[in-house]
């Protein structure tokens, strides 16, 4: 009899865990503190790429439905200076190896392709403690509990399933992100719309202080302002006062062009503070019995485009390992972590590289990756 798998965490990497379970006929349910998935916006566009999210997708029988909803002309790149001047200008032939979709339609479509109840939503879990034999028991918020025979942590940046197997916590990775929105931009923001382009537009004058923005579904441009800083002076900004954290976060561009500022300025929505937090490079973990970790609960790290890609593509491979392992599930935990933690640490270095990348290594990147799709 296959071993019935608890998931905790209901996002990319949990779901596609679950899916490839299915698949193989393997018994799993997912705990996600959200009420409901519509609870709450997903977020942003995500390009999945041709290495590593796409072939997980396939694992998990939903390349289609996923080619189905990408979102047509978004690979496409812009460079900008702090003037507008524009360095780099790639369009979206649809060659590209990293087509977009938005956050919650790949959610969506994950959410779809499981049997109804697989999702336990509104179950927050407070903790984890092992029972003895590979069982953990699960502590729920509301004071119940499961017992689980496997248990895998999919619950992102504050993992309450990590501290089984790790010490380690997320620290600051001192940079913060400011995150903005415009809708309807063609519109209402031209000048805006058009210094964006049709996909992804980034602005830097150091790689302490830069921006970039999406051209999401529809006309909607979903903006990050980036300002390495410490907590404290971020700390220091109100930003239950809309207006007044706009202004002072305008006011670290000040004397840029006008049709980049407005990314700040004129956002439909209250800015919203996203520090960035990572685990430490390498990150990995004792062999501990009947748990192991996906996505960021166990290599979290700054965005650098990567980190849905290898969520899913550590959700599949590790539902891969446990249906190729039946009766066995610690060697197909060994088996997935001696695969994932050779990708933890070269992720890690790439994170760091790409957080202090230059406008002209972020070219670079752009016109290699081209190249090589």
């Amino acid at each position: 009899m296959r071993t019935h798998v608890t998931i905790v965490g209901a996002g990319l990497g949990g779901l596609v865990l679950a899916r490839v379970l299915h698949l193989h006929g393997i018994p799993a349910t997912v705990y996600e503190g959200e009420p409901s998935p519509t609870s709450r916006d997903q977020g942003g566009m995500l390009d999945i790429h041709d290495d590593n999210g796409q072939p997980a997708l396939e694992a998990a029988g939903l390349l289609d439905a996923f080619r189905g909803a990408v979102l047509e002309g978004r690979q496409a790149v812009r460079a900008l200076t702090p003037d507008g001047t524009v360095l780099f200008d790639q369009p979206d032939d649809g060659t590209g190896g990293r087509p977009e979709i938005q956050r919650g339609d790949l959610r969506r479509i994950l959410l779809d392709s499981l049997p109804e109840g697989t999702v336990r939503w509104g179950r927050k879990v407070a903790g984890a403690r092992p029972l003895g034999g590979g069982r953990h028991e699960v502590a729920f918020a509301d004071g119940t509990t499961a017992t689980a025979a496997l248990l895998v942590g999919a619950d992102g940046a504050w993992s309450r399933v990590r501290p089984l197997v790790s010490d380690e916590v997320p620290a600051y990775a001192g940079t913060s992100f400011v995150e903005t929105y415009l809708f309807d931009a063609e519109t209402r923001h031209p000048a805006t719309a058009k210094a964006v382009g049709g996909g992804s537009m980034f602005a830097f004058d150091t790689n302490e202080r830069w921006m970039g923005a999406h051209h999401e579904s529809g006309e909607t441009l979903h903006a990050y302002v980036s300002l390495t800083r410490p907590l404290a002076w971020f700390d220091a900004v109100d930003f239950t006062d809309a207006a007044a954290a706009t202004a002072r976060i305008a006011a670290e561009f000040d004397g840029w062009a006008p049709e980049l500022t407005a990314l700040i300025t004129d956002s439909d929505t209250a800015p919203v503070l996203r520090p960035l937090h990572g685990l430490p490079t390498g990150h990995r973990w004792e062999r501990t019995p009947g748990v192991t970790l996906v996505g960021d609960a166990a290599h979290l790290a700054p965005p650098d485009g990567e980190g849905a890609n290898l969520a899913l593509q550590d959700g599949a491979e590790l539902g891969l390992a446990l249906a190729a392992h039946p009766g066995d599930t610690e060697a197909a935990l060994a088996a997935y972590e001696e695969a994932v933690f050779p990708r933890i640490a070269a992720a890690g270095e790439a994170a760091g590289a790409f957080g202090d990348a230059t406008l002209e290594d972020m070219i670079g990147f752009f016109s290699r990756d081209k190249q090589a799709s």
